[in-house]
């Protein structure tokens, strides 16, 4: 069999939720739904009192960025461990008559004993494993979440003694980003929904990968152990995941067909020590993968930071 991972292709930035237009401002809230009488410009006024809202809410939302940014980093490391606890477990079980116990060979049963343990440890890294996966997926949502949420609305009528605003529209003329003007020396909302489009896209795509290897390390050993139910792409890891991806763009039709693994048959003629020891470099692969998060660029995020960061006149970490 040819130890290959399969890594998963990453949604196209098309796919990521849109920011401008009707539609997507119906989306963001059921009052843009409502038919709305046209409303006059924001009066310069509004404007100066609009920008200091807007500033706030951007320095915050990207604040939460950073925070979740952090949080998501922490999970995966604590999911990588739990994973090599599971392919270790699994490969102590497989190879337990080949091991030299020394003067423990004399004890009743003790492979057989010894195999119990490994395989409940397995089973119990295999639960925090799919429980740190599905915390992942919580965080990616929010990253969504955030990323759309940058956008400052006028809240009643234009023109009032005391203006208020919103991060929804109170009607379809509200475009929430005051005409594209700069919020605070050159970037306008849309170059700041821009620039978080690319970061929170770098994490949705590497939960793409992160499914795929849960799936795997989660399913090994599941013909030889009937308490491990094997995984496949269609079943849900957790009640709720498919609406979680769906939030993130990860379970359309489309990315389920292009990331179903394909795992082609051993050879018949493979002695047993040349597949096991097959087995052993694809399971190294998939840690390897993982800790390697080859669609999180490290260095891009802190330049992105940094240029968010120098034209909010903040430090953002």
């Amino acid at each position: 069999m040819e130890s290959k991972v399969p890594i998963a292709p990453a949604p196209s930035l098309s796919a990521f939720p849109s920011f401008n237009g009707t539609t997507d401002r119906n989306l963001q809230s059921p009052a843009a739904k409502s038919p709305a009488p046209p409303t006059t410009p924001l009066s310069a006024q509004d404007i100066r009192r609009w920008r200091p809202t807007a500033q706030r809410n951007l320095r915050n939302q990207w604040s939460k960025l950073a925070a979740l940014r952090t949080q998501w980093l922490s999970l995966s490391s604590t999911a990588r461990s739990y994973a090599t606890y599971v392919v270790n477990s699994y490969l102590s079980q497989r190879y337990m008559d080949a091991m030299e116990l020394g003067i423990l060979t004399e004890m009743p049963d003790i492979r057989k004993k010894a195999c119990r343990k490994l395989r409940k440890q397995q089973e119990t890294n295999r639960s925090k494993l799919l429980s740190s996966y599905k915390d992942m997926v919580a965080v990616v949502t929010q990253m969504v979440s955030v990323a759309k949420s940058m956008r400052c609305y006028l809240k009643g009528t234009s023109g009032t003694p005391l203006t208020e605003f919103s991060c929804f529209p109170g009607n379809q003329n509200d475009t929430g980003d005051c005409d594209g003007i700069p919020v605070f020396t050159f970037c306008s909302i849309f170059d700041f929904e821009k620039l978080a489009e690319e970061l929170v896209q770098m994490f949705v795509s590497e939960t793409n990968i992160k499914r795929l290897l849960v799936m795997e390390i989660c399913s090994i050993g599941s013909e030889e152990l009937s308490q491990v139910n094997g995984l496949k792409w269609s079943d849900h890891f957790y009640v709720g995941e498919f609406d979680d991806l769906r939030i993130c763009n990860l379970n359309s039709n489309v990315v389920v067909n292009q990331l179903v693994p394909r795992v082609e048959s051993c050879n018949s003629q493979s002695t047993t020590m040349q597949s096991s020891q097959l087995e052993r470099n694809v399971l190294q692969v998939y840690l390897t993968t993982w800790l390697a998060e080859v669609n999180v660029d490290r260095f891009r995020i802190g330049e992105l930071l940094a240029m968010v960061g120098e034209e909010m006149h903040v430090t953002i970490s």
